[in-house]
């Protein structure tokens, strides 16, 4: 008996520039802001990815850290780098970004690829 083929997978679609404007100027609208006029953790979170996603052309998976510094904010957020079937073997990047106190993406670096399917093993 033939093994059945696997359905294609459909490639997500690179945001547009409209689409991440569209995105911020609604979370700019829903998000609450700290005392000062700093965005809160939701709408640095949002802005971490949103901004991320327009300076790569990939949509961000998850933001998976999230924490206040003396600068603003800085994140860790997940993306999908190559997308493979079963989507346990796409290749993801954990990405570190830096957000000034106006919510603005201030810098970026790619900290560590590995599988979708890998478990964190304690050390």
């Amino acid at each position: 008996m033939a093994a059945k083929p696997a359905p294609p997978r459909r490639a997500r679609p690179r945001p547009t520039e409209e689409d991440v404007e569209t995105q911020d100027r609604t979370l700019r609208r829903a998000s609450p802001k700290r005392k000062g006029g700093v965005p809160g953790a939701a709408s640095a979170m949002r802005s971490a990815a949103g901004q991320l996603a327009q300076l790569l052309g990939r949509t961000p998976d998850s933001v998976s850290s999230l924490k206040p510094t003396e600068d603003g904010w800085q994140a860790q957020v997940e993306v999908v780098e190559l997308e493979r079937i079963p989507d346990t073997t796409s290749v993801m990047a954990s990405y570190k970004v830096a957000l000034d106190p106006d919510g603005a993406l201030v810098s970026y670096e790619r900290t560590c690829r590995y599988s979708r399917g890998t478990i964190d093993r304690p050390t």
